[in-house]
């Protein structure tokens, strides 16, 4: 344990702790990760994120991890968690009983320091399947009104739920051998304009390909992994059957 552990369990007063193993990755000193331990209070009502701030906060502020909403809506607190990728604001500290809990950046990411993770390739992945309204013979921006029934609404939302936290990739055995995989959320973003009737779009180039729908071998984690019930995994396989229906039948639109 750590110096700093030790004073903190010393501070604790009586109150009951848990463990935190955190990755720390200090370029300027640290060859590769190692991990330091810290005690941190356990409350019923404190996640993941609550005890990181506390460590921050109260015993090194030198820790760098990323968080903003708390909310589980910006998804930029996604961590490795005990070996899974969780929102750390989402995972509670009573989950993992008298711990510890071992807190690592996500897997599949060069680490930049600590918990944060260099993001630039995602990013690259979500712009290159044109994740927009295509319409034909119109220029950005778009200011005509287009309605759309329930049912069509229905047919792409759940793909629109995505909060581009990354967990999906992390937990992608695909992406993590082959970074060129495009990555359940960026298949899944297309497929959500694809299923849009308002997009006149055609990304058939984009995602029939090896390092597109193909490269999935569908092993479903990215779907078990994804906190807002997006079905990466579904997305990909259907678009699977729309590629093999086109190469059938070529005239067809999407």
């Amino acid at each position: 344990m750590s110096a700093k552990a030790t004073n903190a369990a010393r501070s604790a007063g009586g109150e009951r702790t848990i463990t935190l193993e955190i990755s720390r990755f200090r370029p300027e000193q640290d060859a590769e990760p190692v991990l330091e331990t810290f005690e941190v209070p356990l409350r019923d009502d404190w996640a993941v994120l609550d005890g990181l701030n506390h460590v921050k906060d109260q015993l090194d502020g030198t820790l760098s991890f990323r968080w903003s909403c708390r909310m589980g809506i910006c998804g930029s607190c996604g961590m490795t968690v005990n070996g899974r990728p969780r929102l750390t604001c989402g995972t509670f500290l009573t989950e993992f009983g008298a711990g510890p809990v071992r807190i690592e950046p996500l897997k599949g990411f060069p680490v930049i320091r600590d918990l944060v993770v260099e993001i630039d390739d995602f990013l690259a992945k979500l712009s290159h399947v044109k994740p927009w309204l295509i319409r034909e013979g119109e220029e950005l921006p778009l200011t005509t009104e287009y309605a759309q029934t329930p049912e069509q609404l229905e047919a792409y939302k759940q793909y629109s739920m995505c909060i581009n936290c990354m967990l999906c990739y992390s937990a992608c055995p695909v992406y993590v051998l082959n970074p060129d995989f495009l990555g359940p959320a960026a298949i899944a973003l297309a497929q959500r304009y694809n299923l849009d009737s308002r997009d006149q779009g055609d990304r058939l180039d984009l995602l029939n390909t090896d390092e597109g729908v193909w490269g999935c071998t569908f092993v479903g984690e990215c779907t078990s992994a994804c906190p807002k019930h997006v079905d990466p995994a579904e997305a990909i396989q259907r678009y699977k059957v729309t590629a093999a229906m086109r190469s059938v039948l070529p005239w067809g639109r999407r």
